[in-house]
């Protein structure tokens, strides 16, 4: 059992896709109800998962999609309900799949990354955004 010192470990992605009309980068964010807010796909790793592999299951499990995982991002780190979380970033390309609503994540959005930088709740997702698009400009 960790004690309150270990951070707890999570992994996400901020999962992307081309548009169907421009070919312009989009981002998707999910919308949890239990908080009413919106971010990236995240979650907490299972015993013994590695990062990127709790990763893509997050971002399938939140958005249905599987992706292809691209350049490592920022790790945050940062206080959640009385413990440090340390949550692992990769931007990751859509490949398929389809979002079905859920109790953990009963809406998604595909938003130009301007427009997903407003709608995020919390700035150090707005970050990785800024993050993301810089690394999409050296690929």
């Amino acid at each position: 059992m960790p004690t309150d010192e270990q951070p707890v470990l999570a992994a996400g992605c901020v999962l992307w896709r081309r548009s169907p009309g421009d070919g312009a980068p989009q981002i998707c964010l999910v919308h949890r109800p239990k908080y009413d807010d919106w971010s990236h796909p995240k979650g907490k790793l299972k015993r013994g998962e590695g990062a990127l592999a709790g990763a893509l299951r997050e971002v399938e499990e939140e958005t249905g999609h599987r992706c292809a995982p691209g350049p490592r991002l920022t790790t945050l780190r940062y206080p959640a309900n009385g413990r440090p979380k340390q949550v692992d970033y990769w931007a990751a390309e859509a490949t398929e799949g389809r979002f079905v609503p859920s109790r953990e994540v009963d809406r998604v959005l595909w938003l130009a990354p301007e427009a997903a930088r407003a709608r995020l709740t919390q700035a150090r997702d707005r970050e990785l955004v800024d993050e993301f698009l810089a690394v999409l400009r050296r690929v």
